[in-house]
């Protein structure tokens, strides 16, 4: 997933899962044979008034490079009618990182997918698109040119919270006013229903996305409803 030589910017939200992936590749970096440079880049969806003491403390702490990109999403989504406001902040999260990355030299922008965010994203694209598919852990773009990686994609959530809670790491809150009625959000409450009732259901997924095959695709069938074309986003 890393090469020589590789300059990676951390897409750091100051959730939990950014949090825990800058201190996994940090961590890395200092006990990795390949040399490769670490920063990491805030989005600012406030457009500029969040506290970002704390993520700048916690870099310095890393000794990684830290930057803040004001851009006032909230705005945005206060004015338009969204029906996935989630996947549309993503979306412009990604690319102002992607635009981050290419003005600093960085080849290699990291996300902090973890493997319950694969398994949601599996979920979406089916109900939504009628797609069985999810991102990738490691994806070239070809429209920008760059390549992003995912190193916790096969880390579950509740473990990285354990260990952002266990190493006291200073999370922040959620400024979206959307995170509590989002789409992924109601899948989420669907997967923990059925995981209570069978915990393994997520590596099934995951086993699924791995070992899709010619053999097991329907072929010959036909259907009067046409084909669906609002997919999440994959990248």
């Amino acid at each position: 997933m890393i090469q020589p030589n590789d300059n990676i910017l951390i897409g750091l939200s100051g959730g939990k899962d950014s949090l825990v992936l800058a201190l996994v590749l940090a961590a890395y970096q200092r006990k990795s044979p390949l040399p490769f440079s670490l920063s990491a880049s805030f989005v600012d969806i406030t457009g500029g008034s969040a506290d970002t003491a704390p993520l700048q403390a916690f870099c310095d702490s890393l000794k990684i490079p830290f930057f803040v990109r004001p851009y006032p999403i909230l705005s945005i989504l206060a004015n338009r009618e969204e029906r996935s406001p989630c996947s549309f902040c993503a979306n412009l999260r990604r690319g102002i990182l992607n635009d981050e990355a290419k003005e600093r030299g960085c080849n290699l922008p990291a996300l902090a997918h973890t493997l319950d965010d694969a398994v949601e994203t599996v979920l979406m694209n089916l109900f939504r698109a009628g797609q069985f598919k999810s991102f990738q852990p490691k994806v070239w773009q070809s429209r920008t040119d760059i390549t992003v990686i995912r190193p916790l994609i096969l880390a579950e959530e509740r473990r990285v919270a354990k260990e952002a809670y266990r190493l006291s790491l200073p999370v922040r809150e959620n400024p979206c006013p959307f995170s509590d009625s989002t789409e992924r959000k109601k899948t989420a409450d669907i997967l923990r229903t059925l995981y209570a009732g069978n915990p393994e259901i997520k590596y099934n997924i995951i086993h699924a996305l791995e070992y899709l095959n010619e053999e097991n695709r329907w072929t010959g069938t036909s259907s009067s409803a046409p084909a669906p074309d609002n997919q999440i986003a994959l990248i």
